[in-house]
């Protein structure tokens, strides 16, 4: 009796609410296609193509302005692969938006919210084979000089034979000066805890990353539309306990990015000890590292974006080189009934 009442007191509780307020529905349709060429002299089993589409519908309540609930699902198909879906990630939220504070918890895209990460500690693979967080996020911007960022994603749920991993991380941006100077960070940590009948063998780890970096950004005060140019430090973390102590291997980053209309240069250049970052790209593994990209967005529209990028890769004793072309398509959200009370 106590569970049913209590359920009924929620559930009127949550119509009253909605009843109350100015509630929408509406539905969001995005989507990435993807062919993603990659010739890697130092890691050739990691020399591969990945091509394919995914495709993202979901369907929104807003109860009001701050609150939203969102349900749909994200799927992708690899180019000429049978069955015709890879994988279908569910997509179900509930997220609170204000004008500084976004809170999020659930299973939502991860586009827009963690995609500025280094590739050394999360991947660009990511963006195509895990694209949701499951778990939540919170961040807060104050819109002028201050944003702060903080986040758990649980990888894998343990059972008797599947392992207990979760990731959880913050990042940041602080502007404390007038001008173009800025100061970033960015970590994140795996939580590895085995599954719940342990071999002997088996061991708990952890393993993770951070950066700090110190950026200027001239974007808009030279002839050029963007140019941006960081430098600093990064340090992995890498136990697995009973075996090892904490190792911490360290290294300096830097970085520069600039463009002109269609076209633009991203260079990236690593110096110091190999890190093995479980989600991070492998070619931080290398004591000295440089990625260029050459970047062309041939056709950008209301709602759709086209980018051509080749990349050099030359770590010591080889040169490599990828291709990767992306269209990316987002047709908004788009209101479909409105309820006045």
């Amino acid at each position: 009796m106590n569970k049913k009442f209590y359920f009924i007191t929620i559930l009127s509780f949550f119509i009253s609410a909605v009843s109350i307020a100015q509630t929408t529905i509406d539905v969001n349709f995005n989507g990435l296609g993807f062919l993603d060429n990659r010739e890697y002299k130092d890691f050739v089993a990691r020399s591969r193509t990945y091509s394919g589409t995914r495709t993202a519908l979901d369907f929104g309540l807003n109860v009001d302005s701050l609150n939203h609930f969102v349900v749909g699902a994200n799927a992708i198909h690899e180019f000429g692969a049978t069955p015709y879906f890879l994988k279908v990630d569910p997509v179900a939220y509930y997220s609170f938006k204000n004008k500084n504070w976004l809170f999020n918890i659930g299973e939502f895209p991860r586009e827009g919210l963690l995609d500025d990460y280094p590739r050394a500690l999360l991947n660009d693979t990511l963006r195509y084979y895990r694209p949701n967080v499951e778990g939540m996020l919170i961040r807060f911007n104050n819109n002028k000089n201050f944003k702060e960022t903080f986040w758990l994603d649980w990888v894998s749920r343990q059972t008797d034979t599947q392992r207990e991993e979760f990731l959880f991380g913050m990042s940041g941006k602080y502007s404390p000066w007038t001008g173009p100077f800025y100061i970033s960070h960015y970590f994140l940590l795996l939580h590895d805890a085995g599954a719940a009948i342990l071999t002997p063998d088996d061991h708990i780890t952890d393993n993770g990353g951070a950066q700090v970096r110190l950026g200027v950004d001239f974007s808009h005060k030279t002839f050029l539309d963007s140019l941006s140019v960081e430098v600093g430090g990064m340090a992995s973390l890498e136990r697995t306990r009973g075996v090892d102590q904490l190792q911490t291997p360290k290294g300096i980053v830097a970085s520069a990015y600039l463009s002109y209309k269609r076209f633009a240069l991203f260079d990236e250049f690593y110096k110091g000890q190999g890190s093995h970052i479980f989600y991070g790209d492998a070619f931080y593994e290398k004591t000295t590292y440089n990625r260029l990209d050459f970047i062309i967005t041939p056709f950008v529209g209301n709602r759709v974006k086209g980018q051509f990028i080749f990349s050099v890769h030359r770590t010591p004793g080889y040169t490599s080189n990828q291709e990767a072309f992306r269209v990316t398509y987002d047709l908004g959200r788009k209101v479909i009934a409105r309820f006045n009370n």
